[in-house]
């Protein structure tokens, strides 16, 4: 305290002797909240995109399982079924529509020209529809497969490839139903599709433009 006084003496003398300086105006930082929200929107729009291609690309295990093999067929068919797309959709209608019942995600399957799977994904918390077309073709063993060759989805480009990995990750399929994205095909099981009493059926014929489609029922083979 005692030095105080000596220390105003050498203030006042340097007021004296040093030239007088002009006050720099402080500069203040104003923030652009224009750019900040535009670097806000375009992390937003990374961010969201790189959520969709991790959803969709991701790949888990199909959760079935899985099913026996059948006993051999008998030669001979019990009856032989000539129908048409109007009678197989009801019937898968109703089929999908028991089989679906609880099931989040829902989808439908039926026939036309093509075969066609219609069902809808989440992009962002919102529902995107797509169509999945599909050639059919009988194999010697009386499976069917289902052969991709297009998809509408809008304006999403997504490959097929995609699509079928994200049906056969979250969409609830039957046992002996087989989704393989690599090659774009479904692989209908019939060999492992059972109806009542152990009759199962082995595709004969399909000609969606015809209009011509032919299964034949078996008996399940003696022990």
């Amino acid at each position: 305290m005692k030095n105080e006084p000596d220390e105003k003496k050498e203030s006042t003398a340097e007021k004296k002797t040093s030239p007088r300086r002009k006050k720099i105006p402080e500069v203040k930082k104003t923030i652009n909240h224009w750019k900040v929200a535009f670097i806000v929107l375009i992390g937003l729009i990374i961010g969201s995109a790189a959520f969709v291609f991790i959803r969709v690309t991701q790949v888990r295990e199909p959760n079935y399982t899985p099913v026996p093999e059948l006993v051999e067929k008998d030669g001979t068919p019990v009856i032989a079924i000539q129908s048409k797309k109007k009678q197989i959709n009801a019937l898968i209608d109703f089929y999908l529509g028991d089989f679906q019942k609880g099931s989040d995600i829902t989808y439908k399957f039926y026939l036309e020209n093509e075969a066609m799977l219609n069902g809808t994904f989440e992009v962002l918390g919102h529902p995107i529809q797509f169509y999945l077309y599909f050639d059919p073709y009988v194999m010697d063993n009386g499976n069917v497969q289902l052969k991709a060759k297009s998809l509408s989805i809008g304006t999403l480009g997504l490959p097929m490839k995609e699509i079928l990995k994200f049906v056969q990750r979250d969409y609830k399929l039957p046992n002996w139903v087989e989704v393989n994205p690599d090659d774009s095909t479904v692989l209908l099981r019939l060999d492992q599709f059972r109806m009542q009493n152990g009759l199962f059926i082995r595709a004969e014929k399909i000609n969606l433009v015809d209009d011509d489609i032919r299964m034949n029922i078996y008996l399940p083979k003696d022990k």
